[in-house]
């Protein structure tokens, strides 16, 4: 790997000319700029951001805190998140927790020792003492009482049209399948939107929650079937696509048919391929105007500015598939 040294030494200048044409200084000639400039394209030289942070005592990093880049929703914000990032010139730092607390504790004080520019979280746990509002900070679905600007989508909504379209689909007798986390977040609406939506039409309705995090999938489906408020349900709205899909599968082995014998809409519009059959219903979130209106805010916040918003909620809309 070339060093800022092999740099200098192939354009025939000193390290701190390099390091200045790096930081685009004004005052460097255009020819031996242009000659730096071609032996860092030679040489594939790739400056080290973080001393030039150190150096230059502003940050062109933000962290993205998520609970787990495995689920398709986290891994398409990000997605977008590092596009409106790096359309600035800005650098994306993935911060990884697997929904831990400890884990989650552990990046938001590396980061508030290495003075990332920025931070845009997502987190369920109870961890609110212990994040700090030195860094700027956006948050996504949850609110933290320290006044940190929630990015979300319109969740209630989401769970009202949700009802709706169960009923369109020749629902009787909905149920919403969720969890209960510890803290609260803005996906909780889901469920408050559902049933809202169901007293106002009279129409009899369940809710079967478990304790979030949900470990194990087959055992809290299995749960369900054993009891007795499954009986006669013949519509389910799932508080994810995941557990819609989880729903789908498991209640095949209870003989159960979607949508023949059940209806199912689940929350997110994670499944974009068609060739994954069934194609589930969905209430779609906007996963990309999400991921940029974080970015935005942000910048407006580390410039200083006093957002006139504590919550941004986006429309969502139904996508009807083969589950309904």
């Amino acid at each position: 790997m070339s060093s800022i040294k092999d740099v200098a030494d192939l354009a025939g200048v000193g390290v701190g000319t390099v390091s200045r044409v790096i930081n685009n200084h004004s005052k460097v000639k255009p020819e031996t700029r242009e000659k730096v400039k071609a032996a860092i394209q030679k040489l594939k030289y790739i400056p080290n951001e973080v001393a030039r942070n150190f150096k230059m005592q502003k940050s062109t990093m933000v962290a993205l805190l998520l609970p787990s880049i495995w689920h398709p929703f986290f891994s398409e914000l990000a997605y977008y998140i590092e596009d409106e990032l790096d359309r600035e010139g800005f650098k994306l730092i993935l911060c990884n927790s697997g929904g831990k607390p400890d884990k989650e504790l552990y990046y938001f004080d590396m980061l508030n020792q290495n003075k990332v520019a920025g931070i845009i979280g997502i987190s369920y746990n109870d961890i609110e003492e212990s994040v700090s509002t030195d860094i700027p900070i956006i948050s996504i679905d949850r609110h933290f009482a320290k006044k940190i600007t929630c990015v979300t989508s319109d969740n209630y909504t989401g769970g009202r049209i949700a009802l709706r379209e169960l009923l369109k689909a020749g629902a009787k007798k909905p149920a919403f399948l969720g969890s209960i986390t510890p803290v609260y977040s803005e996906t909780m609406l889901r469920k408050e939107g559902f049933i809202d939506e169901a007293r106002s039409l009279g129409i009899e309705h369940i809710v079967y929650e478990e304790p979030d995090p949900v470990l194990d999938h087959k055992k809290y489906f299995e749960n369900f079937f054993k009891a007795k408020v499954h009986r006669d349900v013949d519509g389910v709205f799932a508080i994810t696509d995941l557990f819609a899909a989880k729903y789908i599968d498991t209640a095949k082995q209870y003989g159960i048919r979607t949508p023949d014998d059940v209806k199912v809409i689940g929350y997110d519009g994670i499944q974009d391929n068609k060739l994954f059959h069934p194609i589930l219903s969905t209430i779609r979130q906007p996963v990309e105007e999400m991921a940029r209106m974080s970015v935005k805010l942000l910048f407006r916040k580390m410039e200083g500015e006093t957002l006139e918003q504590e919550t941004y909620r986006i429309p969502v809309e139904y996508r009807a598939g083969e589950t309904t």
